[in-house]
């Protein structure tokens, strides 16, 4: 009897197949192959009989599967159905039923909480979604305030996020496809377009970039963003990331694709262009007037932010002739206690508005702001009746910080952040020369970039008279074409 069992056990091991190869028509080859698998912790299989008299089994993952949801609507029709003249497909109250017949895609499945019904006799597995999911009610995102748009926002499920896109964009020519990235542990990503809109070159670039991504796992969008990014050394960001609904939908409209991540509630768009940054879903709900306001106020804000701290150094210490008398005294009246040069100053007074502003970033909502703005007053009116800082420098610094947060995208707004740094290196060793050096830079650098390979410049570089109608200056709606054709991306 012993050597019996044996035999059979023997005889089991040796016909279950690979984690490559297809199931077994028997269940009980694969009950084994379930049983010996050590990839699948918490693994549930249960054997049962359905009502028309096969044995079956149900198998899922039980802290990440919704086991009430698998007992009403797999276990408890195929249990207490009388018609066997029906198919197990129509008995399993579920809107989707797939079939699957590898086993690593079987595995891959119940890793992301799906159940799995393995049939006497049949090839092929029926597979139901079946996760356990904690949902959070969508919200107005904290960092994309709105006057007039929406105030709906993205949340962590793929299929919630999709909806909501849906709900923007009912056209025919909306398209969807899913695709899984990480070698270890498989997250779903979707990639949204409109088909008659959409650049297809654009998209197979896109596909074969996450196709070789090769990290191990990725558990937000922002770190599938810097895996396909163009130039990742690049301080600038090469997709616009959003997590609002109406804002992701006005770029499909302009041939863009939207990448969404299962998980993660921002949501990554590309191509983009350099302009698209000092834009905002607002500009198009308000009068073309006060919009192209703000925007003009937005490049203004880029410029001071950037090279307003090394315009002050450079003034200071090569080309003070330039000021007015009465501005000079005042100025130098200002620094006649400060020890330090206005390299020194300048970057003491940058590194504090910094550590303020991650600090007011970090600590909880209801403190944050008031030790941001009162550690702001404290330490600066501090600093300079310490003599460490002028009162000039203090003013410098404070119109840097108001014009950096005056970008309606926080990407953007940290490069900028960044940029000013070695800039005002440049002013502290060669003045003016050095700051109008370092323009060219940035601007060589910025032509130079490209987003899924599209020119990152457009419509400044290369130009595009056409799309200039909706850059700095935003002309009335009726002017514009927003339904932009792939060509004009």
């Amino acid at each position: 009897m012993r050597r019996r069992r044996r035999k059979i056990k023997d005889l089991i091991q040796e016909q279950t197949p690979s984690q490559d190869e297809v199931i077994s028509t028997s269940l009980t080859i694969n009950k084994e192959y379930l049983d010996q698998t050590p990839n699948l912790p918490g693994l549930t299989v249960r054997e049962i009989t359905i009502f028309d008299g096969r044995n079956a089994l149900v198998t899922y993952i039980d802290n990440i599967s919704d086991t009430p949801f698998i007992s009403q609507n797999v276990l408890s029709p195929l249990l207490s159905t009388r018609e066997k003249d029906r198919t197990v497909a129509n008995v399993i109250t579920v809107p989707k039923i797939r079939l699957v017949n590898k086993w690593k895609d079987i595995e891959t499945h119940l890793l992301q909480g799906s159940c799995l019904l393995f049939l006497e006799g049949d090839k092929d597995a029926l597979l139901v979604n079946a996760l356990k999911t904690q949902k959070r009610k969508p919200m107005e995102p904290a960092n994309e305030r709105t006057i007039r748009g929406s105030h709906i926002g993205f949340i962590e499920s793929l299929e919630d996020n999709i909806s909501m896109l849906r709900h923007f964009l009912t056209s025919d020519q909306l398209r969807i496809q899913y695709t899984f990235v990480g070698k270890e542990n498989k997250t779903k990503i979707g990639i949204v377009y409109l088909e008659n809109l959409a650049n297809p070159e654009a998209l197979e670039e896109l596909m074969t970039r996450i196709e070789g991504v090769k990290y191990k796992t990725i558990l937000d969008s922002g770190e599938l963003e810097q895996m396909i990014e163009d130039n990742p050394y690049s301080i600038f960001p090469q997709f616009l990331a959003s997590e609002r609904p109406d804002s992701v939908a006005a770029d499909l409209l302009q041939g863009r694709y939207a990448i969404i991540v299962d998980r993660s509630p921002s949501v990554i768009v590309g191509p983009i262009n350099f302009n698209s940054f000092f834009q905002s879903i607002d500009d198009y709900s308000s009068r073309w007037i006060s919009s192209s306001f703000i925007r003009i106020l937005r490049f203004i804000s880029f410029v001071i932010a950037i090279f307003l701290p090394s315009f002050y150094i450079a003034i200071i210490s090569f080309h003070y002739e330039i000021l007015p008398l009465e501005l000079l005294l005042s100025i130098g009246q200002s620094r006649r206690e400060v020890p330090f040069p206005p390299i020194i100053e300048a970057f003491l007074m940058e590194f504090i508005l910094e550590m303020l502003r991650e600090a007011g970033l970090r600590l909880p909502k209801s403190i944050g702001q008031t030790v941001g703005i009162v550690g702001g007053i404290i330490i600066g009116q501090s600093a300079v009746e310490a003599g460490i800082v002028s009162n000039i420098m203090v003013i410098v610094v404070a119109m840097t910080a108001i014009s950096s947060f005056v970008m309606p995208n926080p990407e953007m707004a940290f490069g900028i952040r960044f940029i000013r740094f070695p800039m005002m290196l440049v002013a502290s060793f060669f003045g003016m020369v050095g700051i109008i050096i370092g323009f060219m830079v940035i601007v060589m650098h910025l032509v130079s970039l490209e987003s899924l390979g599209t020119p990152y410049g457009i419509p400044f570089g290369p130009l595009k008279w056409k799309d200039l109608k909706d850059s700095v200056i935003r002309f009335p709606l009726w002017a514009i074409e927003k339904v932009k054709t792939s060509r004009s991306n």
